[in-house]
C-alpha cells in the first residue's frame, strides 16, 4: 500500500510537471508570435499564451494551495521552442505548416493531464482543474485541426 504522504508527492509532482509545461508552452507560442510579425498564424499564438497562461496560472493557485513554492521560469523546453520557430520562421513564415508540430505538442500535454487524473488521491478541486483544462486543450487540437484541413 502506498502511504498517503507519497500519493500527495506524486500528484504535486505531476502538477508542477504541469505548470512548467505550462509556461514553456505559453513562452512557445510567445516566441512563434514574435517571429511571425503579424504573418501567418498570429491568432492561433494569440489564443494559445491566452490558453496557457491561464492554465499556469491556475496550476499555480493549486500548488500554493498544496503549500508548493513554485517557479514561473518554465524548463529547457523554453529554448528549444526558441529556436524551433526562428527557424521555421525563416523558411515559411510560420503559416499552416507548424499545425501538425502543434497539434502534436498539445496532444502531448493532454495526456499528461490524463496521466495526472489516474492518480489515486487527487484532491476533488485539483481534479476540476485538470478535467478542464485538459478539455481546453482539446478543444484548442480540434481547433487547430480544422485550420489544417483548410
Amino acid at each position: 500500500m502506498i502511504a498517503e504522504a507519497d500519493i500527495s508527492s506524486v500528484i504535486t509532482d505531476h502538477l508542477k510537471s504541469l505548470h512548467t509545461a505550462a509556461i514553456d508552452a505559453k513562452n512557445g507560442y510567445v516566441e512563434a508570435l514574435d517571429d511571425a510579425a503579424g504573418n501567418g498564424m498570429t491568432g492561433l499564438f494569440k489564443e494559445m499564451i491566452d490558453l496557457h497562461s491561464a492554465h499556469a496560472d491556475e496550476l499555480k493557485c493549486a500548488l500554493q494551495k498544496l503549500g508548493e513554492e513554485i517557479d514561473d521560469n518554465g524548463a529547457f523546453m523554453t529554448a528549444v521552442h526558441r529556436t524551433i520557430f526562428s527557424i521555421r520562421s525563416l523558411f515559411n513564415g510560420l503559416g499552416k505548416s507548424v499545425l501538425p508540430g502543434l497539434i502534436d505538442g498539445e496532444e502531448r500535454n493532454a495526456s499528461h493531464y490524463g496521466e495526472a487524473l489516474n492518480i489515486p488521491g487527487v484532491p476533488d478541486d485539483v481534479r476540476m482543474i485538470l478535467i478542464a483544462e485538459r478539455a481546453h486543450i482539446n478543444s484548442a487540437i480540434a481547433k487547430m485541426r480544422v485550420a489544417e484541413r483548410s
